[in-house]
């Protein structure tokens, strides 16, 4: 692997780990379309998985206190049904399509949000509602480490404050990805040359997290919504990009 190639995996973890210490998702959002540069698919999303969780523990003391757990427990029994569908998938999903679909997806929703900020929150559905998102959200987190679209928007739609958003961002992705992490190295899936890799892009992880997580606690709840629906639309350009080479 070439100077270039490291650098763009140094990148990748310090924009992913950034943006998850912000927004409390986004590792494989935004790393995944950098690293998929250098790194064929299989290889990405384990790594994007390590990376996930690193950077999800990394913040969790910080913000546990704030999260309502009961708005959390719905999506976490739907993403640990969905979770190993997802990775039995892995070896069967076309990743031009799986990229463009979910690109596409993510470039349209976030902007609906954005221009309908005002309307009324979605009570529609209740707890099962919640389940049947997470249950979505755990087949992509095994397919591609793409837990977050699903449940953030949907928190979204539910109109949720900064804290009660952040706590089923968080939990979720942590849960979800860390089982997601488990099934594919039971199951075969992780390749040891991603032992390396790890080593080399978990500091930028970290550090990237620890600074998000300082930027997070600065911002209101319109920041906040307004950095989630950004990121979200700049990760549905990234998925289409890669999709269409």
């Amino acid at each position: 692997m070439h100077a270039a190639a490291y650098a763009l995996l140094i990148a990748g973890a310090l924009a992913g780990g950034f943006v998850s210490g912000l927004a409390g998702f986004g590792t494989a959002l935004m790393a995944l379309g950098i690293w998929l540069y250098v790194l064929p698919p299989s290889l990405a999303v384990t790594l994007v998985l390590i990376c996930s969780v690193a950077a999800q523990t990394s913040t969790l003391p910080s913000m546990w206190k704030n999260f309502d757990l009961s708005l959390v427990w719905p999506f976490l029994i739907g993403g640990l049904v969905g979770v190993p569908l997802g990775t039995m998938l892995v070896t069967h999903a076309d990743p031009g399509v799986f990229k463009l679909t979910v690109g596409v997806f993510l470039l349209v929703f976030p902007v609906a949000l954005h221009v309908n900020r005002d309307l009324p929150a979605l009570r529609f559905g209740g707890k099962v509602a919640d389940g049947a998102i997470g249950f979505a959200g755990g087949i992509l987190g095994g397919l591609a480490g793409l837990s977050g679209p699903l449940p953030i928007l949907w928190a979204s739609l539910r109109g949720w404050g900064k804290h009660e958003r952040r706590g089923v961002f968080q939990t979720f992705n942590w849960t979800v990805l860390a089982i997601a992490l488990c099934l594919r190295v039971f199951g075969g899936l992780a390749e040891p040359n991603v032992i390396w890799l790890a080593l080399i892009t978990l500091p930028g992880t970290i550090g990237g997290a620890w600074l998000g997580a300082r930027v997070y606690h600065a911002m209101n709840d319109r920041n906040f919504t307004d950095i989630v629906l950004v990121l979200l639309f700049l990760s549905g350009i990234g998925l289409v990009w890669n999709g269409l080479k």
